[in-house]
This record gives C-alpha cells, sequence and structure tokens, in this order.
C-alpha cells in the first residue's frame, strides 16, 4: 500500500541555525513578523535577538509572549488578534513546543475558517496555512518538522490534536545552541519525550520504511545523548546530538503516528496541567511494559539502537532489553513517576475512568501494537501512579 511522508520545505540544522531566521523571512517574501513565544523565552533574550535578526533583514516584528505551557485556545485567539492588529504576514514560533504549537494554531486559523474543534483529527484542514517559521530551543517534540499540534480546549479538559500537512512550517530553523539553557529537569522531561516519540513511531502500525529509518536513527541519538546533555547542559556535542534527534523522531512520528503512551498523557495534561514532556515520560516504561508482546521483534530493535548486547537472547529476551534499557535511563535521569508530580490522588480517581475514555477517543492507543481496553488503560495509570521497587 502506498504511503506518504511530508516535512517541512525548508530545514537547516547545526549550531548558529537560528540565525538565518532573517534570511528565510526575506527569502519568504515577509515585511512584518509575529514572534510567538513564552515568557520564558523573553526573559533569556531569545526573542529580542530574534527581532534583531529580523531587524537587520529589513523585517518588522511584534512579540506576542504570552503562550502558556499546553498552548489553549485563548493563547491561538489573542495570538491571532495580535497578527490581525499588527498588519503581519510572518509567524515566527520560537520556544518549546508549546510556542510552535501555538504559532501553528494562528497559522492554521488565517487561512481556515470555523470553530477550532472542526479540524480535529487528521486531514481536516482545507487550506494551507499562514507563512510560518519554527525554531526550537528544547530537544523535545519535535513539533518544528511535523505536522501536529496540539491544542487544549480548557472549557472541556480536552487537549485537541490535529494532523495535517498544512501545518508544516514553511521553515525550521535546529539550532542546538538554544538548548545551553535548559534546566536539568526539563532536559530529562522532554528528552524522554522525544525518546517517546522515536520508540511509538516505531512500534506504531501505521509506520512505514521511511519513519522505521528515522525512528531508530533517533532511538540511537538520543539514547546516546540524553543522559550527558543533563549532567552537564554545555555539553554541545550532547545537545547537538538530542537536538538533531528529537527533530528526527518529530519527521518519524508525524508521519506513522504515535500510539497508548501520547493517548495516556494527554488526558493528564488536560485535568492536571502536568508539562507534555512530563506526562509521557511518567508512562512510558509500564506502557512499554504492557505492549511488548504485541511486537517483539520491533522492541528487539529498539534494544539494539540503544546499544544492548542482545545477540543469542531468545525473542521475548530481545525485547525485554528495550524496556529494561528505557527504565535504566529514566533512573538515571531521575525521572518522577506519575504518582510524585503533584497530582492528588483523589482526584485522580474521580477522573481516571473519563481520562481512559478520553485516552480512546483521541485515536492514538489504535496505533499500539497491543490493543488497550478502557478497563486496561484504567489499570495502566494506576500502576503508572504507584511506586516501583528498583
Amino acid at each position: 500500500m502506498p504511503t506518504t511522508f511530508s516535512l517541512p520545505p525548508t530545514i537547516i540544522t547545526g549550531a548558529g541555525a537560528s540565525e538565518k531566521v532573517g534570511e528565510q523571512a526575506k527569502r519568504l517574501g515577509a515585511t512584518n513578523a509575529l514572534i510567538v513565544t513564552d515568557p520564558g523565552i523573553v526573559k533569556i533574550g531569545y526573542a529580542d535577538q530574534t527581532a534583531k535578526n529580523l531587524h537587520n533583514a529589513g523585517i518588522a516584528t511584534s512579540i506576542f509572549s504570552d503562550v502558556t505551557p499546553d498552548p489553549t485556545l485563548q493563547n491561538v485567539t489573542d495570538g491571532l488578534n495580535q497578527y490581525r492588529a499588527e498588519s503581519c504576514d510572518l509567524i515566527v514560533s520560537i520556544g518549546g513546543g508549546s510556542a510552535i504549537d501555538c504559532g501553528k494554531g494562528i497559522a492554521m486559523k488565517l487561512t481556515n475558517d470555523g470553530e477550532f474543534a472542526d479540524y480535529m483529527g487528521v486531514d481536516k484542514i482545507p487550506n494551507p496555512s499562514a507563512p510560518l517559521i519554527a525554531i526550537p530551543s528544547t530537544a523535545g517534540t519535535g513539533s518544528e518538522v511535523s505536522k501536529v499540534t496540539v491544542i487544549t480546549d480548557t472549557d472541556r479538559n480536552i487537549k485537541m490534536m490535529l494532523s495535517s500537512a498544512c501545518l508544516l512550517a514553511s521553515v525550521a530553523l535546529v539550532d542546538p545552541l538554544l538548548s545551553l539553557t535548559t534546566p536539568p529537569h526539563l532536559t530529562a522531561a522532554v528528552g524522554v519525550d522525544a525518546l517517546t516519540h522515536a520508540i511509538e513511531a516505531y512500534v506504531s502500525k501505521r509506520s512505514q520504511p521511511i519513519t522505521d529509518a528515522l525512528a531508530l536513527e533517533a532511538i540511537r541519538l538520543i539514547s546516546g545523548s540524553l543522559r550527558q546533555a543533563w549532567a552537564d547542559g554545555e555539553n554541545i556535542s550532547a545537545r547537538t546530538d538530542m537536538m538533531l534527534g528529537a527533530s528526527i523522531a518529530g519527521m518519524a512520528f508525524s508521519n506513522s503516528s504515535v500510539a497508548l503512551v501520547h493517548g495516556m498523557s494527554r488526558p493528564i495534561g488536560a485535568y492536571f496541567h502536568i508539562h507534555h514532556g512530563l506526562s509521557n515520560a511518567v508512562l512510558l516504561f509500564d506502557v512499554m511494559e504492557f505492549s511488548v508482546v504485541g511486537a517483539p521483534k520491533r522492541f528487539a530493535d529498539i534494544a539494539q539502537a540503544m546499544g544492548e548486547p542482545i545477540d543469542g537472547l531468545s525473542p521475548m529476551k530481545q525485547a525485554d532489553a528495550a524496556i529494561s534499557a528505557v527504565e535504566r535511563l529514566v533512573n538515571d535521569i531521575q525521572m518522577p513517576r506519575l504518582g510524585e508530580i503533584g497530582i492528588d490522588k483523589e482526584k485522580f480517581e474521580q477522573v481516571i475512568d473519563q481520562m481512559a475514555a478520553d485516552a480512546i477517543a483521541s485515536g492514538s492507543p489504535a496505533n499500539n501494537p497491543r490493543q488497550a481496553s478502557t478497563e486496561e488503560i484504567v489499570a495502566l495509570y494506576r500502576k503508572c501512579f504507584s511506586s516501583r521497587n528498583t
């Protein structure tokens, strides 16, 4: 069966790539850019530096910096209003996945009428988005190269996932130097998020030959550099491998889809406002353990990509080696358990059935190599919440 693979038309990687923003904006014919970011990026100075680079290319700018973690419909609406009020003709999103996802949401709404929720799901957006340059500052979501955005409807406690080639950025500038300021706890969370993207892209029922090659390379890069990037944030070699690995993982999952981890993580973010990367990270090990029997050969390939010695082992032991490798990694970078990130257990139990239903409704669990019923997802949530003896 034929498969489709989509990427941004221009991707520039490597140290200093972010400085190409003015050149690329000019190439796109822009005269006035809206910089979409968050308060942290403004404080660091990245937003002003981006504005300076644009000004040097003769492009006017204004900054919209009200993006919240897990961007909301209100963020999109507010950014859209500022874009129109300032007569902008380009969006430049700089920051983590939240800023880039918000920029994608704004760009999509500029060219598509109706309610945002009308476009939830896969390939439901009729018109290409307005021009967007995406500049990631963390090695995590891969949103700069993906055709996916996730926007939270706070009224309904739902994370709306949209997937369409119409959401692809016009240009992605992947600069590892921007990730040097990422603190250890966030490096860990977004790093495991990126690893999750790669693993789920590889085991997804919608995987394809191109995404397989990318996913395995992303797993190799991330597993080989995350510990070092976490331990020494100024390790440029590790930061470079992490940034590249995260983007490659984004290319993979954007075209093969994610699976059960993401299906379960979105409700955690929606109900408890937990950072997307962290909500994936606290689920990964236990969901892998649940899923392994559905695709042991694929999990064995993951173990091999992580550098595990699997020669001579039985097929299931080869597959189990991937789970052990991930467990050691998340322990080494001190990732917490689900029950250790400030979620009230009583409230968790009150919404656990609805979270499981929301996970199924998201569609991602259908791609998992082992299908999970609502009851099994509830059991997995409880298992992830509990402490694990290590």
